[in-house]
């Protein structure tokens, strides 16, 4: 056990640790966990990157592949990062399309955080010359979120160009 974290801190992590990993093929949002956030007082500005995330395109059943960007500020709780794994794997047979998926992603831990502030971006690989880039985010309606949310969605959208953030990792 990690120093500074009580068992009852814990309890809701049970894949952490588990010699026995199950990796589900199809979309399951229960594999999310979450653990408290011990400095819920501090804005600290989380980023998670998932570099090899497939799914399946709806149509063609051929597999689409993506970087997967997650940045979030925390309010009382935190994502466990090999349950997001196994979640984020659960998408490996799912058919949706690229905006869909990260839309679940954005809509599943939105839901089971209740952060201050979230956004999901997937850099999909080019099918076609075409390269599609989704961007979802949410804030708790406190203005110095909502602040963050609208800068950061003013780089998205019609005439605009998409932030490369894979430079930054």
């Amino acid at each position: 056990m990690s120093v500074g974290r009580n068992k009852g801190e814990l309890k809701g992590v049970k894949k952490l640790g588990s010699k026995d990993t199950d990796y589900k093929v199809d979309y399951d949002p229960t594999l999310l966990e979450s653990f408290p956030n011990k400095n819920a007082g501090s804005d600290q500005w989380i980023s998670l990157l998932c570099t090899e995330f497939t799914s399946l395109c709806p149509i063609t059943g051929q597999p689409d592949f993506a970087k997967i960007f997650i940045n979030y500020i925390a309010d009382k709780k935190m994502v466990e990062s090999k349950a997001l794994k196994l979640y984020l794997f659960s998408f490996r047979n799912h058919g949706d399309f690229h905006e869909d998926c990260i839309q679940k992603m954005a809509n599943d831990l939105t839901k089971l955080l209740a952060p201050k502030y979230l956004e999901v971006i997937g850099e999909f690989t080019p099918r076609g010359g075409i390269a599609i880039v989704p961007f979802s985010s949410f804030h708790n309606g406190n203005a110095e979120y909502k602040k963050i949310y609208d800068a950061r969605r003013s780089n998205y959208g019609p005439g605009k160009y998409t932030v490369d953030l894979s430079r930054i990792y």
